[in-house]
């Protein structure tokens, strides 16, 4: 299975203007859209914030083929999170509390 991992990580804050401004002053990170989200870029990571109760940073993890990942990943334990097939994203939470969107 040769899956990767973006370099995307988003998280969720109440107050998504208030954390974007801590990550570019105490960070150096620069805002380069606000709709439909925060995004903030950096050297090496890109960093989306959207309004929400904090949940911990989302990976991203790129796959051949989103359903059948999440078949074995639930059947290993992991859980399903959030399931937005429009958006698209699919959060899973692992057995070790880490979560992560697939896509393709």
């Amino acid at each position: 299975m040769a899956n990767t991992f973006g370099k995307d990580i988003l998280i969720q804050a109440p107050d998504p203007k208030k954390a974007a401004a801590f990550y570019v002053e105490y960070l150096g990170f620069t805002v380069t859209s606000e709709k439909p989200m925060i995004e903030l870029s950096g050297p090496y990571i890109n960093l989306y914030i959207e309004e929400g109760p904090p949940s911990g940073p989302v990976l991203e993890v790129t796959v051949a083929n989103v359903d059948q990942v999440t078949e074995r990943l639930v059947a290993q334990g992991c859980a399903v999170v959030k399931d937005e097939p429009d958006f698209p994203r699919r959060y899973i939470r692992d057995p070790h509390g880490l979560i992560y969107n697939l896509t393709t």
